[in-house]
């Protein structure tokens, strides 16, 4: 069972939750039902989310497959953590400002990093 993959996907969706209630709140808060309303901190929480979810998946289905091919354990709590460290970071960053932040900027860097780190490990142990 890959439970380092396991611990990293729950701790993602946990963050999720919190993106999730953040826009909730917002849209009960200034009752906006579809959509952004026009209301450009909404639009923003939706881009956070958003964005979160174009990125969190498809890394956490490659550590689970590094995970079940036998990466090393120090290698997967190294990619866990740095793609929670980059997410955090990023929704941070951008809930603060749509333009250039330094938490906005350093959490897609690690976050590509991490993505581009793990698919050269997935196909070395695929090919190897």
């Amino acid at each position: 069972m890959p439970r380092i993959a396991l611990l990293f996907a729950s701790l993602h969706v946990l963050l999720m939750l919190v993106l999730l209630a953040r826009i909730s709140r917002h849209r009960h808060g200034q009752r906006i039902g579809l959509g952004d309303g026009g209301d450009q901190v909404l639009n923003r929480k939706i881009r956070v989310h958003g964005n979160f979810i174009e990125h969190a998946p498809i890394a956490l289905l490659l550590l689970a497959l590094l995970e079940l091919a036998g990466l090393p354990a120090g290698w997967l709590w190294g990619f866990g953590s740095a793609l929670l460290l980059g997410r955090v970071m990023h929704a941070i960053g951008l809930s603060r400002t749509g333009g250039y932040s330094v938490g906005r900027f350093f959490g897609t860097a690690l976050t590509w990093l991490v993505l581009l780190a793990m698919a050269v490990a997935g196909v070395w142990l695929a090919v190897g």
